[in-house]
């Protein structure tokens, strides 16, 4: 299953009737890590009255979590869900920061800026999709890697190695879904002179030509 996350975290601040909300996005993976950002972010802010917060764990989002820190039930917290659950979001903690401006916002007030605030958060962070891929390894002579060099182009997709030797040993990244059939495809446009085998499953994501991969699919 492919995912949204956070790959870059961010922060923004929006300032309603002169209270301060500061949102502060992190990527996560845990509880633990959870509970470390919150630290980070309250002896960041340490004058602070509230830090309210909203998480999503998990690739099929299995664990959320929010809380309200002293304001209204479901002025704070909920919102800030909704936001991560609008974006379709996993593996992320928005936490945002309020400084008391002298002016009541009333419960309407208060889901509007904190909505506002984790939208901005995000805003300023950077997105991307992690991939639930396999690693293709391919052994293949000098006079085909043209031939897949534009076929890796025409297909999008990018080689994570590349080793000169007696052949052209490379590794890419595909979707999990495609692998039997790009592997067939390259096959084909090499006229069978490739030996392919399928190296893992990992996360990935794929920003224009390049990869990023993120660590090994656990197999349960």
């Amino acid at each position: 299953m492919d995912y949204k996350t956070v790959y870059q975290s961010g922060s923004a601040e929006v300032v309603e009737k002169r209270s301060r909300f500061i949102a502060d996005v992190f990527p996560v993976s845990s509880e633990e890590e959870v509970l470390d950002c919150l630290e980070h972010v309250k002896g960041q802010y340490r004058d602070a009255r509230h830090h309210c917060w909203a998480c999503v764990i998990g690739a099929e989002g299995v664990l959320e979590r929010l809380s309200d820190d002293g304001e209204p039930g479901g002025t704070a917290g909920k919102p800030i869900l909704e936001v991560i659950r609008g974006q379709a979001l996993r593996d992320v903690l928005i936490v945002v920061t309020r400084y008391f401006g002298g002016t009541l916002l009333g419960t309407g007030g208060l889901v509007r800026a904190y909505t506002a605030a984790a939208r901005e958060g995000l805003a300023h962070s950077i997105i991307i999709t992690k991939i639930h891929g396999a690693k293709l390894k391919i052994a293949i002579e000098y006079t085909e890697l043209g031939k897949l060099q534009h076929f890796f182009a025409e297909r999008g997709l990018a080689s994570v190695g590349i080793e000169y030797t007696e052949q052209v040993e490379m590794e890419v990244m595909v979707p999990l879904k495609e692998a039997d059939g790009v592997a067939a495809e390259i096959i084909e446009e090499t006229n069978g002179k490739s030996d392919i085998r399928k190296d893992g499953e990992y996360w990935y994501a794929q920003t224009g030509t390049k990869i990023k991969i993120f660590g090994q699919v656990v197999q349960k």
